[in-house]
């Protein structure tokens, strides 16, 4: 949807590291405004140096993407800053691991007020200032990008929790582009699904909550974190790849953007036993060896 960046205002969340400063980085490459948001303040502090350094006009707030208030801040300040913003990526993200009985109340309020609410938040206070721009100029042309993961599209044993704010993503983006169509044809959507990519998320313990950090992690949760650690860590994908992949998104105006193609088998054959009313599919189907392990390693003891 958007064919020239140079002027233009991106807003990204999660811009202290993965997928949202590698985006910071195209953005300030193609001499974009950028509004980099994060809750990690040294994280922050280095990727905002690091914009400032190429030349780009920035404007960094560390804000928690899952406290309303503070993102009503925020955008009241992009407003007064840039103006409505042309690109959103609505990026921030947590991941947690573990059977999906075990997570704390406490465990789901901040993975679902990360992943879930943040986007929420991002969607509806940008929107519309994106809405009113559009409707003055017809020129004017804007995208929202929301981070999902294929967690989003499947799901894995022994990480609900993720797996149910990222089907929550997919759900609310496919909604927002087909809202949007119904108003507009000059903002879209995208949704992205990265696969297993070395970005951080593996390890969001770093940023929890103060209350939470101190909560001892059950078996399946260590479990479940050794295995992302190990599956993230082998990903020959990198975060810069995808970045690519999410600018080469908004130009074509493409919905679905995958990091890893090949993962859509194992989609299709959730699907399929939906539309043929069939039982789950074995999500180790095509690595055995992985739900042998797995099994293995709950059951002992």
């Amino acid at each position: 949807m958007i064919q020239d960046f140079h002027g233009k205002t991106a807003v990204l969340t999660g811009a202290g590291s993965g997928f949202g400063l590698e985006c910071a980085r195209i953005g300030a490459q193609r001499g974009m405004n950028l509004v980099l948001v994060d809750v990690q303040a040294d994280a922050l502090a280095r990727a905002e140096a690091e914009m400032k350094a190429s030349g780009a006009r920035v404007l960094a707030r560390r804000v928690d993407v899952s406290d309303a208030a503070q993102m009503e801040a925020l955008a009241d300040e992009v407003r007064q800053t840039f103006g409505a913003p042309h690109f959103v990526f609505n990026n921030a993200g947590v991941g947690s691991a573990g059977l999906i009985w075990e997570n704390s109340v406490r465990d789901w309020q901040w993975v679902l007020g990360v992943n879930v609410w943040g986007v929420v938040h991002g969607v509806r206070l940008f929107t519309p200032m994106m809405l009113a721009a559009a409707k003055a100029d017809p020129a004017w042309r804007g995208h929202i990008v929301n981070t999902a993961s294929m967690a989003g599209l499947l799901t894995p044993p022994n990480m609900g929790i993720y797996n149910v704010s990222k089907h929550a993503v997919v759900a609310l983006t496919e909604t927002l582009y087909q809202d949007l169509r119904l108003v507009s044809d000059q903002i879209g959507a995208s949704v992205l699904c990265p696969y297993f990519v070395p970005t951080g998320i593996s390890q969001s313990q770093r940023n929890k909550p103060a209350e939470l950090a101190g909560e001892r992690l059950t078996k399946s949760q260590l479990i479940g974190q050794a295995m992302t650690d190990k599956a993230v860590g082998s990903g020959k994908v990198t975060a810069p790849e995808v970045a690519h992949k999410v600018f080469e998104a908004i130009e074509a105006d493409r919905f679905y953007v995958f990091s890893h193609p090949k993962a859509l088998g194992n989609v299709r054959s959730r699907m399929e036993a939906i539309v043929n009313v069939q039982n789950p599919p074995d999500p180790f189907m095509e690595r055995p060896e992985v739900g042998a392990q797995l099994r293995a390693a709950l059951r002992e003891g």
